[in-house]
Parts: structure tokens; sequence; C-alpha cells
């Protein structure tokens, strides 16, 4: 059994490899990087231990793209889990289009997230954009929704939600569907009410589902790129930046790939501890359900 051990332990390199080359490396050159003072292309780098680090501190500019992460990552996912739930419930009954609606519901996340950003510039611009339209019909004035960062995070905030909510979707119907129906038909005989079966039975029992969902969101919430960029580029004025294209403007049109990769790390770091909190939470919830 110990040479069987040792053979299949060879298995593992493969993957060892991988994850050395492509996510070992990359992460601690990054992490030297963001010790040192470079413009991203020149062959000499300055090292100058943690002042990137002291700057960003001091960086109104990245206390603004936090705090829109942070609205991204979590409103984000609220609404991604609410939609989701709500459609799974919805689509689990017997109906005819049945097929039909899921195949809707889920079709936005078939789509780049740039492109989406794209399509949806043409509902929010100020000149000849679709919700604009619509308030003409009501005799109202045009709005420049992408003009203020509130309506810009806002806009960013429904359109991700949006195009994702048909992930929670599929998990949510995945776990709706493994919940055995004798529970629901046994309580429902006691005389338990729909919205009693669903915070006693299927809630609880929607945990594993919710616990994926969720931090699968979080995630990709707090690391949201494309459709910012394609519909604000970030502005105006730096108002609608979340920390991934706060990152990208000032290695690419900034030319301080230190202070870059700085705010790389800050990101990797929060990420990881919002996941592992959010993590901890949820197997605390299932142990005690």
């Amino acid at each position: 059994m110990g040479k069987r051990k040792q053979r299949m332990y060879l298995f593992y390199v493969p993957a060892v490899l991988v994850m050395a080359v492509f996510v070992i490396r990359p992460f601690l050159e990054t992490l030297y990087i963001s010790l040192c003072q470079w413009n991203g292309y020149s062959s000499v780098k300055t090292f100058v231990g943690i002042k990137n680090y002291v700057d960003i501190f001091s960086d109104g500019r990245f206390g603004t793209a936090f705090f829109n992460t942070l609205i991204y990552g979590f409103m984000s996912t609220l609404l991604q889990n609410i939609i989701g739930l709500c459609g799974a419930f919805f689509v689990n009954t017997r109906f005819r289009g049945n097929g039909v609606v899921r195949v809707v519901m889920y079709l936005p996340i078939m789509i780049s997230g740039l492109i989406m950003g794209y399509i949806m510039y043409f509902f929010f611009t100020f000149d000849r954009g679709i919700l604009n339209e619509i308030l003409g019909w009501f005799g109202r004035k045009p709005t420049n929704w992408l003009a203020d960062g509130k309506t810009g995070v806002g806009a960013i905030t429904l359109i991700n939600s949006w195009q994702y909510a048909g992930n929670c979707l599929i998990i949510y119907l995945a776990g709706l569907q493994n919940i055995p129906k004798v529970y629901l038909e046994a309580a429902a005989i006691d005389g338990a009410s729909r919205w009693q079966r669903f915070r006693k039975i299927s809630l609880p029992m929607l945990t594993p589902a919710i616990t994926t969902s969720v931090i699968v969101n979080l995630i990709g919430g707090l690391k949201l790129f494309d459709p910012i960029i394609s519909l604000t580029n970030g502005g105006p004025n730096y108002q609608t930046h979340s920390l991934m294209t706060y990152l990208n403007s000032q290695y690419f049109l900034k030319e301080k790939a230190g202070y870059a990769s700085a705010i790389g790390i800050v990101t990797f770091l929060l990420i990881m501890a919002v996941a592992a909190l959010a993590n901890k939470y949820f197997e605390k919830e299932m142990i005690d359900t």
C-alpha cells in the first residue's frame, strides 16, 4: 500500500506544476513589483519598500474605488441571489414554456460582460438612449444617467446583477430538485403554509446551494471589471471605478506598475478575507441546521 500511495502522489505533480507556474510564480512576482517603483516596461526597477502601500491610504481615488468595489460585490450578490432564488422557484414548477423561460433567464450570462456593457450603454446614454426615450413619452426631461457617480454605480450594479442572476438560478434549481418532495408533502398535510414550508424546509436544505452561490458571486462582484470599462470607463472623475479598473488605469494610463501591483495585492487580500468569512459563516449555519 505504501508504494501504491507513493505512485498516486505522482498524479499531483502536473497540478502542482501548473499552480506553481501560473499562480504562485505570478503572485510572487506581483508582490515584488509592488515593492518597487516601475513604469511597467523599463528594465530598471527601483526598490522602494512599502511606499506604494503607504500611498494607498492617502489616495482618495483608491478609497472611492474600494467603496465602489464593496457595493459591486455585496449589492450584486444580494440582488443576484434574490432574483436567482425567485426564478428557481418559478421554473421548478410545471407549466407550458418552462424550458423557454429557463433559457431566457440564463441567456444573459452567455454574453461577455464587456459586450453586455456596450449593449446597455445605449439604454443609459443621454443622447437618444432608450431610457430617455421612454421618459420623453411621459413628457419628462432626459437624464444623463452616467454623468453622476451614484447613478453610474447603481446602473453598473443592476446590470451585473441581472446578467449573472442566471448563474444563481441554476445553482438554486439544482438544490430545489434535490429536496425530497415527501418532506414538503408531509408539511402540507400538517397544515403548513407555503411560507412556513419555505422557511422551515426549503431554505435550511438550500444552505449548501446558498453557500456556493453567495461565495461565487461575491468573488465575481469584488473583481468586477468588464461592464465598468464599457459603460463608464471609471468616470466621471474616477467615481465609478472598482479596484480592478482603478488598477488598470494606474498601470496602463499612469504607468505606475508598482502602485498598480500594490492595489492588486490589496484586492487579493480583500477577496480572500471576504470569501473566508462568508465560508466560515455558512459552515456554521450548515452545522446548526
